[in-house]
């Protein structure tokens, strides 16, 4: 194929594509924000807050509508170019449909590393910090599932952090060190800490409470260094949902939960979608070739473009329902990640080779 042609196609597809993904956001937007009005008057969250956080979550949504955006804006590229004959004429001038899926590829690669680029490097700082101005715009904590606080185990020790800050900083911990037959060594209990660096928190005005054999003695430290894997980026898990945490820090928690003989299952599901969703653009775009190679003039494009929303809504809920169903059944992290793009490549293979047949 032609350079020339190639372009063509690209600057085709990348035109529809932009504006599918301008109206998505647009309308997400307009979603999020009517979300947010049950917030406004409460707590000082005003209006304006509402409207900054959701300009803030735009690149968690770009990351989640672009390959459903690649597919209904191929879909109309292409099926526009078959109405017009176009599709026929590069066919008939011996255009193959290997060659055809050979440069819909490098066309979609684009989208693959935009895709990557916005789920690693964008969304989730964005994301994290959505979430912290909502909290200063409320000044309220972390929100917990439970009315004691957040509660973490690091090796032979369980901590319960009752408040934790958008800045990370931690209000009235509690520490509940065992020893190596799970008995209670010591209970310390500090007013407030800051993370350090280097691995380290600095706890104040701890009491700690030490259980002996024979007797139980009480000390009061006006400071105290804590050493421990647990940095604030393994703690903003509490901030931002897996599905939009980076690469980096989801290892990092999956690691510290493997350490501490717990389940990650969510959080591996999470990495592996982390590195299979931005190559479903390519799969999008293959399940978009089959219906240019139909040539339905009266209405086709409409047709086919309303066929695209539902394939891509089906998509999207397909993805959130392997999660799922792989945390519940406890399927394996990689083959939960990977259903849905392989359901939707099957289609686009049965698609494709029903045309072919014609």
């Amino acid at each position: 194929m032609s350079k020339v042609l190639s372009r063509y196609l690209a600057r085709e597809i990348f035109g529809a594509t932009a504006t599918v993904l301008i109206a998505f956001l647009g309308l997400f937007a307009f979603f999020d924000f009517i979300n947010e009005l049950d917030s406004v008057g409460k707590e000082g969250y005003e209006l304006h807050h509402a409207m900054i956080y959701v300009a803030m979550i735009v690149p968690g949504r770009v990351y989640e509508l672009l390959p459903i955006a690649v597919l209904i804006g191929s879909l109309y590229a292409l099926t526009t170019l078959a109405r017009h004959s176009e599709i026929t004429v590069m066919r008939a001038s011996g255009l193959s449909t290997w060659r055809m899926l050979r440069t819909l590829g490098l066309i979609g690669s684009v989208f693959v590393v935009l895709t990557f680029v916005f789920g690693e490097y964008i969304a989730p700082p964005a994301e994290s910090a959505a979430q912290q101005w909502r909290l200063v715009a409320t000044n309220a904590s972390v929100s917990q599932q439970l009315r004691s606080g957040l509660w973490v185990k690091d090796g032979r020790m369980v901590i319960n952090v009752r408040t934790l800050r958008p800045d990370r900083s931690m209000e009235k911990v509690r520490i509940y060190a065992f020893d190596e037959d799970y008995g209670l060594e010591s209970v310390s209990e500090a007013a407030s800490g800051v993370y350090d660096g280097d691995g380290q928190w600095k706890l104040r005005d701890i009491q700690r409470t030490r259980f002996g054999t024979e007797r139980t003695e009480l000390e009061q430290l006006d400071e105290f260094i804590w050493r421990s894997e647990l940095t604030p980026e393994v703690l903003s898990v509490l901030m931002v949902v897996p599905e939009r945490m980076s690469v980096t820090n989801l290892w990092a928690y999956i690691r510290h939960l493997r350490d501490n003989q717990q389940n990650a299952d969510r959080y591996e599901i999470a990495l592996w979608k982390k590195l299979i969703y931005p190559f479903a653009v390519l799969v999008m775009i293959a399940l978009a070739l089959p219906f240019a190679f139909t040539h339905d003039r009266m209405g086709g494009v409409s047709v086919k473009v309303f066929l695209g929303v539902m394939l891509g809504i089906g998509f999207h809920l397909l993805n959130g329902l392997a999660s799922n169903l792989g945390v519940i059944n406890a399927w394996p992290p990689a083959l939960a990640a990977l259903t849905p793009s392989l359901i939707f490549l099957a289609a686009a293979a049965a698609m494709l080779y029903t045309v072919e047949r014609r």
